[in-house]
């Protein structure tokens, strides 16, 4: 069987002792750029920025991304939007977990997904793309088994229109509705830093 942790590190070159198991980099997928803003596709990029807001500290330009850092009941959290664009995201992130010396299982990206729908929430402990190429690179340059918070932006579009679904604005209704969504996004992002995956699953993917 595999020992995916070990995998991890070999990837990364990192020793186990050295990594910092209080830290966890929470990476919110989306594409930098104003045309880019408030569209379904960036709502990886919402959360982390809610966050960022609630903790009142500031994204500041950094290698393959911005970044932002608060404290938690002891933990770190290294908010991260990587400016690579989405389908190259992988690159950022392995770059930052060995930067930031992550634990794999620290890990949690934050994604659109038009295969849930809207409103809800769910907290994989790994899994395939499901078709999105952010995920898809990350996939493609470490691995599959980190955790992800899928977003549901659901697939309200016609044949053929799926791009211009995901890259469009939100509507209103989506907008008013984000109000309670970003906040039980950002709540499950905190209790995976500090109760962990498997009782975070438990205690949200029920709702």
């Amino acid at each position: 069987m595999v020992n995916w942790l070990n995998l991890f590190r070999r990837i990364f070159n990192i020793k186990e002792e050295e990594q910092d198991p209080m830290k966890y980099l929470i990476v919110g997928l989306g594409n930098m750029g104003k045309e880019y803003d408030h569209t379904r596709h960036n709502v990886g990029f919402d959360v982390v920025d809610y966050l960022a807001k609630e903790y009142e500290v500031k994204f500041k330009d950094d290698n393959l991304g911005d970044l932002a850092e608060f404290k938690h009941k002891g933990r770190t959290f290294i908010l991260l939007k990587p400016s690579t664009f989405m389908n190259k995201s992988g690159k950022a992130v392995r770059y930052w977990m060995q930067k930031k010396k992550i634990q794999p299982e620290n890990l949690l990206v934050i994604v659109d997904d038009l295969h849930l729908d809207f409103e809800r929430i769910k907290l994989k402990e790994k899994g395939s793309a499901g078709g999105h190429n952010g995920l898809s690179n990350i996939n493609e340059l470490m691995s599959s088994n980190y955790p992800r918070l899928r977003i549901g932006i659901g697939n309200n579009f016609s044949k053929g229109r799926q791009v211009d679904y995901v890259l469009g604005k939100w509507t209103k209704d989506e907008r008013d509705a984000l109000i309670e969504i970003l906040p039980k996004a950002a709540k499950i992002v905190l209790s995976f830093g500090t109760v962990g995956l498997a009782r975070t699953m438990n205690t949200f993917n029920k709702k």
